[in-house]
């Protein structure tokens, strides 16, 4: 009998009574919940940095603090995104008060993710870098297509932000791609680079991750000849099979267990 994964999250592999090795956590207070979402936090952090994502100051990932919805937790300006730990990071509220932390923000940080966290409840964390591939593709000005198995997870599921106007430094224009988002969970920003979003950090980082990667197999292998695309009812099937929220934590979880392995000081 064929293994698959289970999309209710019940924990077991289709087809098996095996249990997988992971399973989405709960928490019985507030403060267990934001040091989880703070160490994953600076997990994925080291992670975008082992990727080669981070670009001098740019870049940077958002979660939402479990007890007051209004302020969320990032990154600190000036540090790589390879030495970051979880006592980096900054607090900050939607009127950009730093509430704790003892660095500077990105302002390019504030204004856009405070819009994102304004305008979808839903959305915990939010991750936008500007990585290699990612900003090749957005001079594009085009959508992914849906060449491979992997950039289904995106299939109907992302948005072009058709139009760039400087550093988006103004919280106008965070506001404005936050309503060009909508209620999808991710973004091309032309001539900028990607926007994920995710209902935990995990989530968000995976996205990225595998966005990042679709838009470089498609350069490839536009560079290479015309790609075929896959049938859109194919395609639809299939972002509903790894497209779905609950997917996009499960396939981070084998590189945070690498991360942590590798770099235990990130929960310092």
């Amino acid at each position: 009998m064929t293994a698959s994964l289970d999309t209710e999250n019940d924990g077991v592999v289709s087809g098996s009574s095996k249990p997988i090795p992971y399973e989405i956590p709960t928490f019985t207070s507030v403060e267990d919940e934001r040091l989880h979402r703070k160490q994953r936090l600076a997990a994925a952090f080291r992670l975008f940095g082992k990727f080669g994502f981070g670009e001098g100051v740019a870049g940077h990932i958002t979660v939402r603090d479990p007890e007051f919805p209004e302020r969320f937790w990032l990154n600190p300006i000036g540090i790589d995104f390879r030495l970051i730990s979880v006592s980096d990071l900054v607090c900050v509220d939607h009127t950009g008060e730093i509430l704790h932390g003892e660095y500077a923000i990105n302002q390019a940080a504030f204004a856009i993710h405070s819009q994102i966290h304004k305008a979808r409840p839903d959305v915990i964390a939010a991750a936008h870098t500007h990585s290699v591939f990612g900003k090749a593709f957005s001079s594009l000005g085009r959508l992914l297509d849906p060449i491979t198995q992997d950039a289904c997870a995106f299939y109907g599921d992302h948005v072009l932000f058709d139009d760039y106007t400087g550093v988006v430094l103004d919280e106008s224009e965070g506001r404005r791609i936050a309503e060009g988002l909508g209620t999808k969970k991710a973004a091309i920003l032309r001539n900028h680079g990607l926007l994920t979003t995710g209902q935990s950090v995990d989530e968000a980082a995976w996205w990225y991750i595998t966005m990042e990667r679709s838009c470089q197999a498609q350069l490839l292998a536009m560079a290479a000849g015309s790609p075929i695309s896959i049938d859109p009812k194919f395609a639809e099937l299939t972002h509903g099979q790894i497209g779905h929220s609950f997917a996009g934590w499960f396939s981070y979880q084998p590189l945070h267990s690498v991360i942590v392995r590798e770099q235990p000081d990130l929960f310092d």
